[in-house]
C-alpha cells in the first residue's frame, strides 16, 4: 500500500485523527471488506467506510483480512504499507476448506476457495488474482488437481493457474466461451460427479453456464447464484444483477434444490454462511418458491443490498 498516494484526502485526513486506517474512493462496493470485518467496516453512500477503528490484535486482524481481500486495495492507512507478512490467506475456515482472500479485478472481486480432498490433493474453486507467489503458496499445501470455475464472470485467471498447478481446468458448455481452452467441459443440466465427493450442478440462471459445486455433502460452492444476505438474514438470489434469465435461474433451482445437501454456503460473492443441512434444505425450499415470482429487471447493480 503507498502511503505517499491518498486517493480520498478527506477520509484520510478524519482517519489521521482517529487511527489511521481510512478507505479510499475506488472502492466498488462489492462487500468483500464488509463480510471480515462487519463491525468496523459499513456501507454509507454506496461505498464501504471505516466507521470504528480497531481496538486489540483480533480486530487489527480483521481489518487485514479484509484489507488483503479488497480486490481494489481500497482499505490502506495513512502511515504504514500493507506488509505482506501480515496476509493471513489461505485463511482456513476449517479443516477442508480454506479462503483463498487476494480478490482480483477481474473477477469483479469474487471470492475462491481452496478445497482439501480425502487424497491429500486439493481443489480451486474460481480464482484469487493472479500472482506467481500466491500460487506457490498453494504449492506448499497440497497438490491442487483441478480448477473448477462455476461461471464466466471468474473464469480470467483459471488458465494460469491450472497451467501452473497442471490441473485440469473445469467450465460448463454454457459459458465455454470465456475459458475455451479448458480441460474439461461440463454439458447439459444433469448432476456429474466430476471426483470422488464432489458434485457439479448445472445451474443456468446468473449465467447461461453457472454451475454450484457440492463437495462431500457439507459444502456448497455456489458462484454468483445465490448467497447468504446480512441484510435479510436469509439464502439470496441477486436477482437485480441476473445476466442471462431470473426465469431460468427458477427453473433451476427448482429441477436442483431438493436433491441438494450440504452445511457451508460459500459463494462468489455475498457472505457465507454455516447452518445444519436440514435447515439449509428449508432454506432452499423458500429460496426456489420465492424466486419463481421474481419478475425480469434490468441490471442495476445499486439495487443489491448485501
Amino acid at each position: 500500500m503507498d502511503h505517499a498516494h491518498i486517493d480520498h484526502p478527506a477520509a484520510a485526513g478524519a482517519a489521521e485523527k482517529t487511527g489511521g486506517w481510512y478507505v479510499d474512493d475506488r472502492c466498488t462496493n462489492c462487500d468483500v471488506a464488509r463480510q471480515y470485518a462487519p463491525d468496523l467496516i459499513r456501507e454509507v453512500d454506496g461505498r464501504s467506510e471505516i466507521y470504528r477503528q480497531p481496538q486489540g490484535e483480533e480486530e487489527v486482524g480483521r481489518l487485514l483480512a479484509a484489507a488483503f481481500a479488497c480486490h481494489t486495495r481500497s482499505i490502506r492507512h495513512t502511515s504504514q504499507r500493507l506488509d505482506p507478512a501480515l496476509d493471513p490467506f489461505p485463511l482456513p475456515l476449517d479443516d477442508t476448506v480454506l479462503l483463498c482472500g487476494q480478490n482480483s479485478t477481474h473477477t469483479a472481486g469474487a471470492n475462491s476457495y481452496l478445497v482439501r480432498r480425502p487424497s491429500g490433493t486439493a481443489m480451486l474453486v474460481d480464482t484469487p488474482r493472479w500472482s506467481p507467489a500466491l500460487a506457490a503458496r498453494y504449492d506448499t499445501i497440497a497438490d491442487v488437481t483441478d480448477v473448477l470455475l462455476t461461471h464466466r464472470d471468474h473464469a480470467a485467471h483459471g488458465r494460469r493457474y491450472a497451467d501452473h498447478f497442471g490441473a485440469r481446468l473445469w467450465i460448463h458448455e454454457g459459458d465455454l466461451d470465456a475459458a475455451p481452452d479448458a480441460d474439461r467441459i461440463i454439458r447439459g443440466t444433469g448432476t456429474v460427479e466430476i471426483a470422488e465427493g464432489m458434485l457439479a450442478h448445472p445451474l443456468p440462471g446468473h449465467t447461461e453456464g453457472s454451475v454450484l459445486y457440492v463437495a462431500d455433502e457439507t459444502y456448497c460452492f455456489s458462484g454468483d447464484s445465490f448467497y447468504w444476505s446480512r441484510t435479510t438474514g436469509d439464502i439470496e438470489v441477486a436477482d437485480s444483477v441476473t445476466w442471462y434469465s431470473i426465469r431460468e435461474l427458477a427453473a433451476s433451482l427448482a429441477r436442483t434444490a431438493d436433491s441438494l445437501r450440504f452445511e457451508w454456503l460459500l459463494p462468489g460473492h455475498g457472505d457465507r454462511k454455516r447452518l445444519p443441512a436440514e435447515e439449509m434444505a428449508e432454506r432452499m425450499s423458500r429460496l426456489t418458491a420465492r424466486t419463481q415470482e421474481l419478475a425480469p429487471r434490468p441490471v442495476d447493480f445499486t439495487a443489491l443490498r448485501w
